[in-house]
């Protein structure tokens, strides 16, 4: 009998709230961060119909409550190369290279997420997940102590190793085994308070780094945060405030905008957390460790090359002229100087769209004639398109969005920003006053750019060459699968107004 294999979408919804589940257990005050969210995404839909009408369009809609991203921190190649064939059972591929380095932040990075349409609307679950650059420690003999305490550790069980040659030997997992896989799976990311190394190790690797410490310092790669999705990122900061829960002075990224762009974070600051560290007795001793923190996301329209080259140069211009780096005790002057440099960047998506810098899908207007995104490739598959001139010019595209038959419907960024996630890293290993993330470096990272952390082509080749030789694969451009999306939703628009013009309904 022919087993049946569990779909990689409902592993990864089922895991996703499980992990939900277990951080609010361990992090309380996460909880209390979704109320809030929902709080305000529940009042967002209610005033501004144009919004739930947007998310409605894109399929997004039904994805807003569970939207989730998390992050983890690895040390070693192995790791690494592991945690993508557990990510890969769950249908999550490694998208985006990102260096950290030259934001002040020893580890380079990717984000695990699906990359389908169809699949992000079933489960939007991403891990940012990075690897540690112990390169980067100046200390030769700490160096070697902090290699020898990774080489010693073991963060997946030899169940989910298992498990994980099941599903690459059968192509899939039953019910069974997919229950386990995420009963096993969540060991690794779980919480542990008592320490592989010695205080005085730890004070030294916290010497060199906080995320050093973090990360040579414990058992495994706890999940260090969960982050929501809001449709207000400023007023879950003024809740925050009002419910009593510390935010970080600044929201990361682009200025609040009619037609939000990228993607703004804002968090709240990490615990101290009572940990114990093992002695050479054998015993512990008490101490503490501060790491842990929730986070909360605002997402707007995926930008193209044109577009994300013109928001580096607003971002940098904005952090030249403030000169010194955005903290509590000058967020509103930064605010209103990055407000007025990104008065340059167009505000409506017509705009947007017209001049080529963001990414959109094209749907057919009517209430018979709607492509719901998620089924675009169904679509594609279903239809003969052979009557359909893929090299539509500018012109007759024109044509259709004025007369009114096509629309607009923004694709949601769905990756990360460099020095934006530098910038939740620093705030949460000590205080914003003291945050040099990226402050002197802009040109040289967001310049260069966030989607790569380019410092000069020599550099981001072997960086982003070793980072892939660790992971085992080759890493996803996160422009070409958007410019793909945004070419198929055009594909199936003009099929679809094809088989009606044919069938005389248009």
């Amino acid at each position: 009998m022919k087993n049946t294999f569990i779909n990689s979408d409902d592993i990864r919804h089922d895991f996703s709230l499980a992990m939900s589940e277990m951080y609010q257990k361990e992090v309380p005050l996460y909880g209390d961060l979704i109320d809030l969210v929902s709080e305000v995404n529940t009042e967002v839909l209610n005033k501004q119909p144009e919004i739930r009408q947007q998310l409605e369009h894109t399929g997004e809609i039904d994805r807003l409550n569970m939207e989730r991203h998390g992050a983890i921190r690895l040390g070693t190649a192995a790791e690494l190369s592991m945690m993508r064939r557990l990510f890969a059972v769950m249908g999550m591929y490694p998208v985006g290279y990102y260096d950290l380095a030259p934001a002040g932040v020893p580890v380079h990075s990717t984000a695990f997420r699906a990359i389908d349409t169809q699949s992000l609307n079933k489960s939007p679950f991403r891990v940012f997940t990075s690897l540690l650059r112990l390169d980067l420690i100046d200390d030769e003999a700490l160096k070697q102590e902090a290699i020898a305490a990774l080489d010693k550790r073991t963060i997946f069980t030899d169940n989910v190793i298992n498990l994980i040659k099941r599903f690459e030997e059968q192509g899939g997992l039953t019910a069974e085994d997919a229950k386990q896989f995420i009963k096993e799976a969540l060991e690794t990311f779980r919480w542990h308070d008592k320490t592989p190394v010695s205080k005085g190790l730890y004070q030294q690797l916290l010497s060199q780094h906080g995320l050093i410490a973090d990360v040579v310092g414990f058992k495994g790669p706890h999940i260090n945060h969960l982050t929501p999705r809001t449709l207000d990122i400023d007023a879950v900061q003024a809740g925050m405030r009002a419910k009593g829960i510390p935010p970080k002075a600044i929201i990361e990224g682009p200025p609040r905008r009619r037609c939000p762009i990228l993607l703004r974070q804002t968090s709240f600051k990490a615990l101290e957390e009572a940990v114990s560290f093992k002695n050479p007795n054998g015993g512990y001793e008490t101490g503490h460790h501060t790491a842990r923190f929730g986070e909360i996301e605002q997402r707007g329209v995926a930008l193209t090359p044109k577009g994300r080259a013109l928001y580096d140069q607003l971002l940098s211009q904005a952090r030249r002229q403030l000169a010194v780096t955005p903290n509590a005790d000058n967020a509103s002057e930064y605010y209103q100087v990055l407000e007025s440099a990104f008065a340059a960047f167009p505000d409506d998506y017509q705009t947007l769209h017209d001049e080529g810098l963001a990414y959109f899908y094209y749907q057919a207007v009517g209430s018979d004639a709607d492509i719901v995104v998620a089924d675009i490739e169904q679509t594609l598959d279903s239809l003969e398109v052979e009557s359909i001139n893929d090299s539509i010019s500018k012109q007759v595209l024109t044509d259709l969005l004025e007369q009114e038959m096509i629309r607009l419907e923004p694709v949601v960024y769905e990756d990360f920003l460099p020095v934006s996630a530098a910038g939740i890293f620093q705030s949460n290993l000590h205080d914003d006053s003291t945050n040099d993330s990226a402050n002197g470096n802009e040109n040289g990272n967001e310049n260069g750019n966030e989607n790569g952390g380019k410092q000069s082509k020599g550099e981001v080749h072997t960086n982003k060459e070793a980072f892939e030789n660790a992971l085992g694969a080759q890493v996803y451009d996160e422009l070409e699968l958007y410019q793909t999306l945004q070419a198929q939703s055009l594909k199936a628009c003009l099929a679809n107004l094809n088989s009606k013009a044919l069938n005389g309904v248009i």
